[in-house]
Formats: C-alpha cells, sequence, structure tokens
C-alpha cells in the first residue's frame, strides 16, 4: 500500500467517525472540500437525487454513468435530460472494453447464463477504471435499499477500489427520499412511474411484486442480489 493510499485510508476512517450523524449536504460539503476535482459521483440515472444535491457543494462536479449497452432507452434518456438540467456538470460514460456485440459473439447472452461475470465486465471493471482517476466517489446507496446495505456508513474506506466511498444519502427512508423529489421537481426516470422501483440493465430488471423490497426486480428468480459495484 503506497503512502497516499495510507493516508486516503486513514482519512477515512477519522470521517466515518467524525460525520457518522451528518446530514446530506454536510457530507457532500466535507467531500468537496477535502477533494476538490479529486472525487465523483455516481449515478444508475433512476433519479438526479444524488446528482442535485450534489451540485449544491460542486456546481461542476464530475458525474460518472456506467454505459453497459444494456440500458433502458428511458435511462440513457434521463442522463440526457441531466446534463441538460444540470450544465455545468461533466458526466463521464464509462464503458466496457467490449461492445456488447462482440462480448455475444464471444460468450454468448452472458446476462442470462452468467450474470455475475456479465456485471463484473460491464460495470465492475470499468468503473475501477474510472475511479483510478479519483480519490474519492460518492455513491446514492442508502440502508433501506436492501438487508446487505443495513449497515452501510456515510463514509467508509473502499477496499475493492483503493479510495474514499462516501454514502451521504445513506439514512435516507423512502419518504424522505421521495420528499426531496417531489419537493424538488427532481427528475425522474420514467420507468420509475411504471413501477420499476430499482433500475439495472434491462434484461436483469423487472418490476417487483407487491410487498417485496425494491431490489428483488433485480435478477429476479435467481440469489444474485448486487452487481458487484458496492459488495
Amino acid at each position: 500500500m503506497t503512502t497516499a493510499t495510507k493516508d486516503l485510508r486513514r482519512l477515512a476512517e477519522e470521517a466515518a467517525e467524525e460525520l457518522a450523524g451528518a446530514t446530506a449536504a454536510e457530507a457532500l460539503e466535507w467531500t468537496a472540500r477535502t477533494f476538490g476535482d479529486r472525487f465523483i459521483v455516481a449515478s444508475n440515472m433512476q433519479d438526479a437525487v444524488l446528482i442535485d444535491l450534489a451540485v449544491r457543494a460542486k456546481p461542476d462536479v464530475d458525474v460518472l454513468f456506467l454505459e453497459t449497452g444494456y440500458h433502458f432507452a428511458e435511462t440513457v434518456g434521463t442522463r440526457d435530460a441531466v446534463e441538460v438540467t444540470y450544465p455545468s456538470i461533466r458526466i463521464v460514460n464509462t464503458e466496457a472494453a467490449q461492445s456488447v456485440a462482440d462480448q455475444e459473439a464471444e460468450f454468448g447472452l452472458l446476462n442470462r447464463t452468467d450474470p455475475t461475470q456479465c456485471c463484473f465486465l460491464r460495470k465492475v471493471v470499468p468503473l475501477r477504471r474510472a475511479l483510478a482517476n479519483y480519490d474519492a466517489w460518492v455513491t446514492g446507496v442508502r440502508r433501506v435499499d436492501a438487508p446487505t446495505r443495513a449497515s452501510t456508513p456515510i463514509v467508509q474506506w473502499d477496499e475493492r477500489n483503493g479510495l474514499v466511498k462516501v454514502n451521504p444519502i445513506a439514512p435516507w427512508t423512502d419518504e424522505e427520499f421521495r420528499e426531496y423529489i417531489d419537493a424538488g421537481g427532481i427528475l425522474e426516470n420514467p420507468l420509475v412511474g411504471e413501477g420499476y422501483l430499482s433500475i439495472g440493465c434491462a434484461p436483469c430488471t423487472a418490476k417487483p411484486l407487491p410487498g417485496q423490497d425494491a431490489r428483488s426486480g433485480r435478477w429476479a428468480g435467481s440469489a444474485k442480489t448486487e452487481c458487484g459495484l458496492h459488495g
């Protein structure tokens, strides 16, 4: 581990305690003040909540979008609308090494036969490559998303990617999240209104059944619950 990495890790550990009870605005202000241009906000373009919060701390913030090649048209449209609505941001579109056509020619439909490997090639590897240019990244992970996310801290050390990870809305309830969208008229993927409560790639996303958690529509019918970006 390099000295710079050790310093970042120590910073994350200290901030985890100091910002344990921070609001989203406080967490993002700390991130902008601490990292300047060396952080990026990740968005799957289900909505622009995290982006709207981040631009208040840094109007020209970098926004990461993993262009997997399998997105719904509505998701790509939301990304384009976000870029118009927040003209000062810079959207970093990150793609896999292989095109969808080349991947399918070599491996077939991995999203059906081996979705974990598909996520690895089209999400995890491109994310790792993009994050290598930064010291911190900001995510929209919330504790209520799924049992696997219930203990998500506001600041943590991302061992896998070797940088600081900030989760400013981790404590938000679904009610608080919806209130922010409605009060601010925040952009939202139109698929949400159609019942898609957790939106990923089109082949692996379905509407959750009544009474099930939002992420139950991801890789429905399989034991897979995470794409590998957050665990």
